[in-house]
């Protein structure tokens, strides 16, 4: 349990360092790939044996850690496109209810058990994510651009799926730290790429008086990226939630404190339908975690 609440509030950190990308003018793209690095870095150093980067080729997970890592730079930007093209409480809503998928996934492929409680609680949980998304009380969008939020919703859900596969067969504890190095690493070089296309399209500009600004926060976001991800994969392999039990929780962990610091530190407001949202959100925590 101690290690899923760390794992919340060290994604809500990051929250709050992007909340901070706008105040301070960071580039988004350049400081998370930054990020990736960084993120890579710390798994890779607190591994007790670094194997050479050949006899990385022969671990089993290797693919899911690239995949995986490919997904989540492919997301990360959809999300952006998304909040510009469909705006952003739609995209929050698409990353979200992704949850649904790694939770089917989990019953049919572990037997994670089905009870009404648990049940009850997922249905609370996505409509909590809606609840606390929307601002003006309607959501509408240009239909054309229908396909960033199916892409989103599958992409996140995916990679949720791949990493708990990865997690129950692939992976051991002592392992862990390298599969996370591997996959920022591949985030990483991913995102390279694609900023490398943005550049020669001229979408992107890489000005040396931002960079260090860039890498700094970059730096800043990569060291509780990792710590998020480390202390959700212990979360995972104590055994103490179903994995069925643990997205839905960690979402909606993210959705309460988020929401609670953006009013405390950032004065954001939050309408009555937000409220309602983070209550029904702390209700689908406890029945979820008594299923």
């Amino acid at each position: 349990m101690i290690d899923l609440l760390l794992s919340v509030l060290f994604f809500n950190v990051i929250l709050i360092l992007f909340k901070l990308f706008e105040k301070y003018q960071v580039d988004n793209f350049q400081a998370i790939i930054i990020n990736y690095i960084i993120a890579g870095s710390c798994g890779y150093f607190m591994l007790e044996n670094r194997p050479k980067p050949v006899e990385i080729l022969e671990f089993d997970f290797l693919p899911f850690a690239v995949v995986i890592g490919l997904f989540f730079i492919v997301v990360f930007n959809l999300l952006a496109t998304g909040a510009q093209k469909v705006g952003l409480a739609i995209s929050t809503i698409a990353n979200k209810m992704s949850v649904i998928l790694p939770v089917i996934a989990s019953i049919i492929l572990y037997g994670d058990s089905i009870k009404a409680i648990k049940i009850i609680g997922i249905l609370l949980a996505l409509g909590s994510v809606f609840l606390s998304s929307i601002e003006k009380g309607k959501l509408s969008f240009d239909k054309q651009y229908l396909w960033i939020i199916i892409v989103i919703f599958l992409g996140q859900g995916v990679a949720d799926i791949l990493f708990n596969y990865a997690q129950q067969h692939y992976v051991s504890n002592d392992q862990s730290p390298l599969f996370f190095a591997v996959l920022f690493y591949s985030a990483f070089i991913s995102g390279c790429v694609l900023l490398t296309i943005q550049i020669i399209r001229g979408k992107e500009k890489v000005r040396s008086k931002k960079l260090l600004k860039n890498i700094i926060w970059g730096i800043a976001v990569g060291i509780p990226n990792y710590l998020t991800l480390f202390f959700f994969f212990r979360a995972l392999e104590s055994g103490f939630f179903e994995s069925s039990q643990a997205y839905p929780i960690l979402n909606m962990g993210v959705i309460v404190i988020s929401a609670l610091s953006g009013w405390i530190i950032f004065k954001e407001k939050l309408n009555l339908m937000n409220w309602l949202g983070i209550l029904i959100s702390m209700i689908a925590i406890a029945a979820i975690s008594l299923g």
